[in-house]
């Protein structure tokens, strides 16, 4: 059997050809003596007509069977200018049944009620809808025009280990067994991070790479416990270099797949970020910064502000012109409190005169300034966080978040991007006692905050880079350290031992040993940005068989159970947990 045409290929041009078509039946119309087929396939759908010398060859033919059919193509009496095939048909000479088909268990349309979980357990048929099916498409045409862009400049394509050493700095691993050696495990690889950087010690110059990466960790909306990275990484370069390569593959992507060729890439010091937005990947399509407040209450007789002021904490506000019913900010005072805010705050402004939460405990001097520093006008509401600094940056930047998309504020259409630079080099960590890397132990501090790396963690920043488009990361990257004394130093602000060190890093310590060159790169998440571009918040979307926020697959029922012959085999002995 080979067909000739796909579905999505006959045009009014091709009138008076003989055809073979296969495909899928998407819909049947029995209109007695005539019967109309939409044959489908991954290119399109064309209509084939049955006529009443034909029809006895479709009576058994019901949705979702595969069949093949022979033709002449015809014009259309009505054409259908929903279809790009519409001018056209295919009146049926043959037809042949390939495979028949059960009622599946969801409507095979660009609209259907079937549940999620449905969907997920029948995922092959949920890829054969338009929605579905046109987002592994973008998929494909992206990671396309990543690999022509940086062919074009020069990057080698390798491909890194999925079998690997555990490091365990940053997320849990997912551990593999090994038959041949009882008791030591692989791990899947978080990313290619030690692999590409021995390729530079290598010699590659410049790798990407279109990567699988895992990562056992708590699942939400943007995030799969296996996912793809578009790693990129280059030799004899710094910041400047990485991020013009980035940009210059963006804008191949947005100009092919949105025809936009006016890409605009801000750039934020992540300090900055944090005190304008409240967010290290803040969402620049609207405006409602944040502003201290610190100076208009500097001399305040509010007890809670003053208390606060007192422990070198910071009062931060948000405006927006819109009038909060008293249920709505009651529900928003329970949201900050999600980000550890212990109150939410505020003022409106109607008329000139100034109602709200702190009408009566601020002063008129203090409303006054408030007014005249924020340019406050009549329906204005103004939000106020009082905490710690972290903590009401964050709050009320995830406040901002929420109302900007739930006020209308974001235009859908527009696209902004922004870099964000000079990320902290260390956070401390509660769960562990001890300061921790904030993006990996391998990142290059800042040249000028060299001295700070063990005196002064606190307020020691990197050579790290996020790209941010829309509010969410796209990518995360660095400036690697290439010094050996430099990474031992690393380590021991970490609180890494050179034994515990060699222990995890051994084989990528020693290679430093050999002349290591200045290199850099980045991770760019594929499935957040073809989350974007298709205009989907759920990333499930745009994978091709997905998990569930349980981190289950539904289709495949897995993860599931061994036989026992199989764990005695590796030498492994289960453990209940209480």
């Amino acid at each position: 059997m080979n067909r000739d045409h796909t579905c999505g290929q006959l045009r009014k041009e091709d009138v008076g050809k003989k055809v073979k078509l296969a495909g899928w039946v998407s819909k049947r119309r029995n209109l007695g003596s005539i019967v109309f087929i939409d044959l489908r396939d991954r290119y399109g759908i064309t209509q084939i007509t049955f006529d009443e010398n034909h029809s006895e060859l479709v009576k058994d033919i019901r949705n979702e069977y595969v069949i093949e059919v022979d033709g002449i193509v015809s014009l259309k009496a009505t054409p259908n200018p929903k279809l790009e095939t519409g001018e056209i048909e295919v009146l049926v000479e043959n037809c042949k049944v390939l495979s028949s088909a059960k009622t599946t268990p969801l409507i095979i349309a660009d609209e259907t009620d079937a549940l999620e979980d449905v969907r997920l357990k029948y995922r092959y048929l949920d890829i054969r809808r338009n929605p579905i099916k046109e987002k592994l498409l973008l998929r494909d045409k992206v990671t396309t025009i990543v690999r022509n862009t940086l062919h074009g400049k020069d990057f080698v394509e390798v491909e890194t280990p999925i079998l690997s050493k555990s490091t365990p700095e940053g997320a849990r691993d997912y551990l593999v067994p090994s038959r041949l050696y009882n008791g030591r495990f692989y791990a899947l690889p978080q990313s290619p991070q030690i692999y590409k950087q021995l390729l530079m010690i290598g010699g590659m110059d410049r790798y990407f790479q279109i990567a699988r990466c895992f990562r056992d960790e708590d699942l939400r909306a943007d995030r799969q416990p296996e996912f793809t990275q578009i790693d990129i990484e280059m030799s004899f370069a710094d910041e400047n270099d990485i991020q013009g390569v980035v940009e210059e593959v963006m804008r191949n992507i947005f100009k092919d797949v949105k025809g936009i060729d006016n890409l605009e890439f801000k750039q934020l010091k992540f300090i900055d970020a944090m005190d304008k937005y409240g967010s290290d990947k803040p969402d620049l399509r609207f405006g409602n910064e944040l502003v201290n407040l610190n100076d208009i209450f500097e001399k305040t007789e509010f007890k809670i502000f003053r208390d606060i002021l007192d422990r070198k904490g910071l009062i931060k506000g948000l405006v927006f012109n819109h009038n909060f019913s008293r249920k709505e900010i009651d529900s928003l005072t329970e949201f900050v409190k999600i980000y550890k805010a212990k109150a939410l705050a505020y003022l409106k402004l109607n008329e000139g005169v100034f109602s709200g939460s702190l009408n009566n405990a601020l002063s008129d001097e203090e409303k006054d300034a408030l007014k005249e520093k924020l340019s406050l006008k009549d329906g204005d509401t103004l939000f106020i966080v009082g905490d710690d600094k972290k903590i009401a940056e964050t709050a009320l930047g995830a406040l901002r978040s929420k109302l900007g998309n739930e006020l209308g504020l974001v235009d859908k259409n527009q696209y902004a991007f922004v870099w964000i630079n000079d990320f902290p080099m260390y956070e401390y960590s509660e769960e562990e006692g001890r300061y921790v890397a904030a993006h990996h132990p391998f990142t290059s501090p800042k040249i000028e905050d060299l001295d700070k790396l063990i005196s002064d963690r606190a307020n020691c920043y990197s050579r790290a880079y996020d790209l941010v488009l829309n509010g969410y990361e796209l990518l995360s990257g660095s400036v690697r350290i290439h010094n050996k004394e430099l990474q031992a130093k690393v380590f021991e602000a970490l609180e890494i031992t050179p034994e515990k060190a060699k222990q995890r890093f051994g084989f990528f310590l020693e290679a430093f040993e050999y002349g290591a060159p200045p290199h850099c790169g980045v991770g760019i998440g594929l499935e957040r940005l073809i989350m974007i571009l298709s205009d989907t918040d759920n990333i499930k979307d745009v994978v091709a068989f997905p998990k569930t926020a349980s981190a289950m697959c539904l289709m495949s029922d897995a993860p599931n159970v061994v036989d026992e012959d199989q764990l005695d085999f590796l030498g492994i002995e289960l453990k209940k947990k209480d």
